[in-house]
């Protein structure tokens, strides 16, 4: 059996509890937790281990440093502080550059090989800085992008139509961000078009906007951070996700940002869009048929982060 190692950059809210979901779906032989305040690693890796008796398989944990990334088969990204009450993502860019300028040379110091995946905001633009600086394939280093955005929409989607979110297809895409997008014209329950179901049932469904989804998925990380001071819980499952299906090669379709280059019409971005997710990383871009008025919103979307990987590059240099 190969041992499955992942190194996890950053053991504050987001990287500790990305650690909780690999640890209880056992997804990983070891962990390890790599963070600039060492004793906050110690001490979240020993709290994550007093559960080991109670978890279904044996999980290594441990704090560690960037030696670790020379055998590891992934490497998270999860450095950088909780987003403030009214800030948007964006606003955390020079912050998460700084923090860049530390971590890209000393992971270029080892020999790392793996899957890198992203998850600091703003996620479009720190994951293909990484890429980019990296020299990594774009396959195998990407952003968790809209993935957790399109566990909200479902979430969204069920309050409103009393359907069951697994019973419900639907995804964002574009930024994580404000500019994201919902693309309703890919929107099922059960198989049948949203759309249909919305002519169908017009005193009830039939009132549900766009804009009113794509408002109420832009705010709904915001309406967490201002309840309590941050997000956590569903990056955590929405990462474990990804590694399941890279780890059990599930050629699954999920929401990621990747670098584009000229699917969508797209080139020079990092944007949110369905893809296929194995043993590889990413193994394809899934090209889906966008609206005229979907196409030019997701058009939108690539050029508000294009703007920031401008001024991304202007800094790094």
């Amino acid at each position: 059996m190969k041992n499955r190692k992942i190194v996890i950059l950053g053991a504050g809210h987001v990287g500790t509890h990305c650690a909780l979901s690999l640890m209880f779906r056992a997804l990983a032989n070891e962990i390890v937790l790599i963070d600039t305040d060492e004793e906050k690693a110690k001490s979240q890796v020993l709290d994550l281990d007093d559960m080991g008796a109670c978890i279904p398989a044996k999980v290594v944990i441990r704090s560690g440093n960037y030696d670790d990334l020379c055998d590891a088969d992934i490497l998270v990204n999860a450095i950088g502080r909780s987003r403030k009450e009214g800030e948007t993502r964006l606003d955390m860019f020079e912050d998460s550059i700084e923090r860049l300028k530390d971590i890209i040379p000393k992971i270029k110091n080892t020999k790392f090989q793996g899957i890198l995946i992203s998850i600091t905001n703003p996620a479009d633009v720190v994951g293909e800085c990484l890429r980019k600086a990296l020299e990594i394939d774009r396959f195998r280093c990407f952003s968790t992008g809209t993935s957790l955005d399109s566990l909200r929409i479902k979430r969204i989607l069920e309050e409103k139509t009393g359907y069951h979110r697994n019973s419900i297809d639907a995804f964002c895409m574009g930024e994580h961000g404000d500019s994201q997008i919902v693309p309703l014209s890919h929107v099922s329950v059960g198989g049948k078009s949203f759309v249909k179901l919305q002519k169908e049932n017009p005193d009830t469904l039939g009132k549900i906007t766009i804009e009113q989804l794509q408002d109420e998925v832009r705010q709904a990380g915001m309406t967490v951070i201002i309840g309590k001071k941050s997000t956590e819980f569903g990056i955590g499952i929405a990462l474990s996700e990804i590694v399941k299906s890279i780890f059990h090669d599930e050629k699954r379709i999920w929401p990621l940002s990747v670098h584009l280059d000229g699917e969508y019409g797209q080139k020079d971005v990092a944007a949110g869009v369905p893809v296929v997710i194995g043993t590889d990383g990413i193994e394809e871009i899934v090209e889906m048929e966008l609206t005229a008025e979907e196409e030019a919103q997701f058009a939108h979307s690539c050029d508000v982060i294009r703007g920031y990987l401008k001024k991304a590059e202007e800094l790094l240099s």
